[in-house]
């Protein structure tokens, strides 16, 4: 016995040894697994680099040079001096000229614009009578956030405005309260609710995040279990494989918007100002764009791993870049741009201001023909992988 237990346990040690090599040999081959599939490992290192740079570049929830338009209907020299007054404060961006309210109406509608700051006939004459004209600011608040700083700034100016021109005899207008009322007009979300920016927006992350996920599994999950050659074997081509599997998804698309719609209406009281014979054509085809990118992923990837990878991939920007979750125009110009290649930016656009603003189809041109133009983009890349792959 007294000899038993040193045997007992070398026994012992010898095992945790074998199991620890064996571990060691599973964990060699995990890895040259991992250095194999490229796709994984691209993914590995290419979504913290990302995060970190979209979130430490990119996200600035305090926007400057906003595009502002202005309907100016007084020449005169203190009219002047709001102007520049407005310029210094570095968060308005005078990029358009009015011709009239319809027209203000118009840039605000299509976009064009953030803000439109209304100077009434005679302003120069009546602030020197003393007789304390109004100087209107109107806002596109779809996104609170985008306005908060623009207008603290159009606030601060009231009070030295006119330090330069209110001299000598005018001094005593230059004394106590402001020589003008400043009157802001907050468009369209006059409460500042955040809600009514963030329930339209789910209308396309919802819409991209499933498309994208449903479409790029769909050819890798035929390929895993062995029904794509049967699928080929049949009397069908390339185009109609692609066309047949994205059709289903359109409906599933389109019960999502519906579901979504109803909810914001009923429990969120999120208004639909606009038409939805333009809304719904316009998410269709919203939906037919992230169907062709999951499908060109779903050619791409060889399994159904590397499909949910390259979904997330594509849309972790389209979420962080579009305007969803922080302002658009407050990201540098860069960011900007890279924003304006993804469909969700511009679907963004058209969804909030259909519902939030009664925006119709003309106003919507530019983002409707972008939206467009990625999609028939994609379908072709699709189209064309598709092939490929067959081959």
């Amino acid at each position: 016995m007294s000899w038993s237990a040193p045997g007992r346990s070398e026994s012992r040690m010898r095992a945790l040894w074998d199991s620890l090599q064996r571990i060691r040999a599973i964990f060699v081959k995990e890895l040259i697994q991992l250095q194999r599939d490229r796709p994984t490992f691209a993914m590995i290192v290419g979504i913290p680099l990302m995060q970190l740079m979209l979130f430490g570049y990119a996200i600035n929830t305090d926007p400057k040079h906003l595009p502002t338009a202005l309907l100016v209907k007084d020449d005169g020299p203190l009219a002047r001096s709001f102007v520049a007054a407005l310029r210094a404060t570095d968060y308005f961006n005078i990029v358009e000229i009015a011709n009239g309210e319809a027209d203000a109406d118009r840039l605000i509608l299509s976009n064009k614009v953030q803000f439109v700051i209304d100077i009434p006939p005679d302003f120069s004459k009546r602030l020197i009578r003393g007789e304390k004209p109004d100087i209107l600011v109107i806002a596109d608040a779809t996104d609170p956030t985008a306005t908060v700083g623009a207008i603290a700034a159009v606030t601060g100016v009231v009070g030295g405005a006119f330090d330069r021109e209110l001299t000598g005899p005018l001094g005593n207008l230059a004394q106590g309260a402001a020589p003008y009322e400043l009157r802001i007009q907050r468009r369209y979300n006059p409460a500042g609710e955040t809600r009514r920016n963030i329930v339209p927006g789910l209308i396309g992350t919802i819409l991209t995040m499933t498309m994208l996920i449903y479409t790029g599994l769909s050819v890798t999950r035929e390929i895993e279990r062995g029904t794509m050659e049967a699928l080929l074997a049949m009397p069908v081509r390339p185009t109609e494989v692609m066309l047949g599997k994205i059709s289903p998804y359109v409906v599933v698309g389109g019960v999502q918007m519906a579901t979504i719609l109803i909810v914001a209406t009923l429990l969120f009281q999120v208004p639909i100002v606009g038409s939805l014979f333009v809304l719904v054509p316009l998410t269709l085809l919203f939906i037919l764009a992230n169907l062709s990118v999951g499908y060109t992923f779903s050619t791409v990837a060889t399994n159904q791993l590397q499909a949910i990878q390259m979904s997330f991939f594509f849309f972790l920007p389209s979420m962080l870049l579009s305007g969803f979750l922080f302002p658009f125009r407050g990201m540098p110009v860069w960011a900007q741009y890279v924003g304006e290649c993804l469909p969700l930016t511009h679907f963004l656009r058209i969804v909030r201001s259909i519902m939030l603003k009664g925006s119709g189809f003309s106003d919507l041109m530019s983002d409707t023909a972008a939206l467009g133009l990625f999609t028939l983009i994609a379908m072709t890349i699709a189209i064309k992988r598709f092939r490929q792959t067959l081959d």
